[in-house]
């Protein structure tokens, strides 16, 4: 696979390994002592094997994972007098002919991964350099789909109204498919998985952590953000177009907190409470040296990571507003702020480098994604639900594929 790779200064890149590395073994070792006293991590979730505490276990995936979904009925066949929509075109034809659902050809996609001819196709198209950086940039998210999927059934117990839930438990069972789907997919690579980078742990670990809907804001206006913006980048790569589903179910999980709020409004201290605020701002920050620390792999692509991490900040900023998750600076001046700092580091990494705005740059590929992105910010920006023209965009997507 041909890329315009960027140049790097590899001394930067071994310096902010080794920053990276200090300030890991640094609050590791913290959170291993406060594990003593009752304190500590509290995802149980193994990031230097890429699963959770306890073991793959996928005998039991499968035996239940699976066969849910194998046997997840549609509401729409058993009470048709009801108000229900909730099958695909390609599920009404299948059931007329007496055939499974959708969800079989998700498990083909599934078997897809380890075969042969999918390694082969991988091997042809990318160097072994291009595969590690690919993978290393997908560990982001597929760690942090492991966390959402812990946060999702967390924020199910705060939500509130059957439809609040009902929505809530579908991303539940979506992070759960994400995250054994994802694993998949990348163990298919055969390139060794990285752990958490410190800033990611920090981020997923005070989403994990934090209380009530502050949740919500951690994982569906932070985290998501980020993964909706990975998907976007590497969806139309050979051997990945399956990171396209991965971005449309993105594309409704941003979407939920709007609809959500707009249902049963925050209250105004919900809203400008400064502890949850504080909180807030702490969960984004963190992401911003993670730009640094990805550098180098999105280089191989020939992707900026600073402009991935520009346009990243610029969407989060724009949903924390509609939303109305407020915090102590105001979106206007962390943007600024972020992007002076983006300046600063790559002044000192990047040979003649000039003052850019990183904020307003985008890193997402094709056509598709790029309108179901412009189309899902327009509409928050004048006030509209998205999910349910989201959801038509999945559908037409799922008949083209």
């Amino acid at each position: 696979m041909e890329f315009n790779a960027l140049p790097i200064n590899e001394k930067v890149a071994n310096n902010v390994r080794r920053v990276e590395s200090v300030v890991n073994t640094a609050v590791r070792g913290y959170e291993k002592l406060a594990s003593l006293v009752g304190g500590g991590r509290k995802g149980p979730y193994d990031d230097k094997n890429f699963e959770f505490v306890g073991g793959a276990r996928d005998n039991l995936r499968m035996k239940h994972y699976d066969k849910s979904l194998r046997l997840l009925w549609k509401a729409e066949h058993h009470l048709p007098q009801g108000n229900f929509r909730d099958m695909t075109k390609d599920e009404k034809v299948f059931m007329s002919q007496a055939k499974q659902t959708l969800n079989k050809k998700e498990r083909i996609q599934i078997d897809r991964f380890s075969s042969d001819e999918y390694k082969e196709l991988i091997n042809r198209e990318y160097t072994q350099e291009q595969k590690q950086a690919i993978i290393n940039i997908l560990s982001i998210i597929g760690h942090g789909e492991a966390y959402a999927w812990m946060v999702a059934a967390e924020v199910l117990t705060d939500c509130k109204s059957t439809g609040g839930r009902a929505a809530l438990t579908m991303q539940v069972l979506e992070e759960a498919k994400h995250f054994v789907v994802l694993r998949e997919l990348m163990l298919a690579w055969d390139c060794e998985i990285p752990r958490f980078t410190v800033w990611e742990y920090i981020v997923l670990e005070r989403t994990l952590k934090s209380t009530g809907m502050e949740k919500f804001f951690g994982m569906n206006v932070v985290v998501e953000n980020v993964a909706m913006g990975i998907f976007g980048m590497l969806g139309e790569l050979p051997g990945l177009e399956i990171l396209k589903m991965f971005h449309l179910d993105e594309s409704r999980h941003t979407a939920l907190p709007y609809n959500y709020f707009e249902e049963m409004p925050m209250t105004w201290w919900q809203k400008n409470s400064p502890f949850a605020q504080f909180r807030r701002l702490m969960m984004v920050l963190p992401a911003v040296p993670m730009m640094a620390s990805l550098e180098k792999d999105m280089a191989v692509l020939g992707v900026d990571s600073l402009e991935f991490g520009g346009a990243m900040l610029r969407k989060i900023a724009h949903m924390k507003d509609r939303v109305g998750f407020n915090t102590f600076i105001p979106s206007s001046v962390l943007k600024e702020f972020v992007n002076d700092a983006f300046n600063v580091y790559a002044s000192y990494s990047r040979p003649d480098h000039t003052t850019r705005r990183f904020v307003e740059a985008d890193t997402v590929m094709g056509e598709d994604m790029q309108a179901i992105e412009k189309e899902l910010f327009d509409l928050y920006s004048t006030g509209k639900k998205v999910s349910e023209l989201a959801s038509r965009k999945i559908l037409d997507w799922r008949n083209a594929a």
